[in-house]
């Protein structure tokens, strides 16, 4: 079995789940998951977990995301994208001065309904379900931080966009928020999706050269070791701990402190901090983290791999 993660080209027209699927018949394992779905007519960056790597898909998730997107002024969708119904059109008078100003009024903290067409659920429905039946419940507003917008391009009635932004943030609702301020209307022509923390466009692969890397016997080359997901001290446990390890058992801070100085690491450096322990042989066995309240480390996350 495979354990790690693999930068995939969602290319338009797949589904999240469609990755998946396929993923799963080219690495021959069912163990696989994605770290946050895109729409199908999306492309872009889209982490995958492999294994022991599916524990990370939650702490991925609530990483900051960049976005290229098209917004088209003047048309309005009950998607918010170009792929929905029109619910009404309106002529664009506006200038692009405006635009980029009513643009940029939404850095910072918003009140951000999430669309129908979603895949959050009410009562147990998703979202989508329910609008598909022609059904259209209340949403309650989440605050979303829109870190970073800059306009590429304006080109009335279109506009070229970057967006970084934290998790739970629907780029189409944006364009349509976008597009009401303005008073014409808008929604999302394009999505692309840039980067998902570490994860870029420019180590990107798309299902076809995955598989390639398959038939050539170089999968190993595409997957990052769920220990290179993080960054800072290391701690080394002694050969009498591993088993306790193993186990989950918290470690009290004198001894921790000996296992980071094996490791290279202090136990000043490290409070605070996600700490990598791993086993008296090297083997990554997971994370610590220092519990002030008692005075010890204990385990935030461990990665033993499964047996194949």
């Amino acid at each position: 079995m495979y354990h790690g993660l693999i930068n995939v080209y969602k290319e338009p027209g797949f589904t999240s789940h469609d990755v998946v699927a396929k993923l799963r018949g080219i690495f021959g394992q069912k163990k696989i998951g994605h770290t946050g779905t895109l729409d199908p007519a999306a492309e872009g960056v889209l982490p995958v977990c492999l294994g022991q790597g599916t524990r990370l898909a939650d702490m991925l998730s609530d990483q900051t995301k960049t976005y290229q997107a098209v917004l088209l002024l003047g048309r309005e969708t009950d998607t918010q994208d170009a792929t929905g119904q029109t619910l009404a059109e309106h002529p664009v008078e506006v200038t692009e001065e405006e635009v980029a100003k009513t643009a940029a009024s939404f850095i910072g903290c918003y009140s951000q309904v999430p669309p129908m067409y979603s895949a959050l659920k009410v009562k147990g429905k998703k979202l989508y379900e329910l609008a598909r039946a022609g059904k259209e419940v209340e949403r309650q507003a989440r605050q979303v931080q829109i870190l970073g917008l800059s306009m590429d391009w304006i080109k009335l009635p279109r506009a070229g966009l970057t967006v970084t932004c934290s998790k739970g943030t629907y780029i189409r609702t944006l364009c349509d928020d976008i597009g009401k301020a303005l008073g014409c209307g808008g929604c999302m022509e394009r999505l692309k999706r840039t980067r998902v923390e570490r994860f870029t466009l420019e180590n990107s692969h798309t299902l076809s050269q995955i598989q390639q890397f398959r038939d050539e016997g170089r999968l190993e080359e595409l997957i990052i070791p769920v220990e290179e997901m993080f960054d800072g001290p290391k701690a080394v446990f002694g050969v009498s701990w591993d088993g306790l390890a193993l186990n989950g058992n918290p470690v009290e801070e004198k001894i921790f402190s000996a296992f980071l100085r094996k490791g290279g690491s202090s136990q000043e450096e490290a409070v605070g901090q996600m700490v990598r322990v791993y086993s008296s042989k090297g083997e990554f066995l997971g994370i610590y983290q220092y519990d002030q309240a008692k005075k010890r480390w204990k385990p935030k996350k461990m990665f033993l791999a499964d047996k194949d």
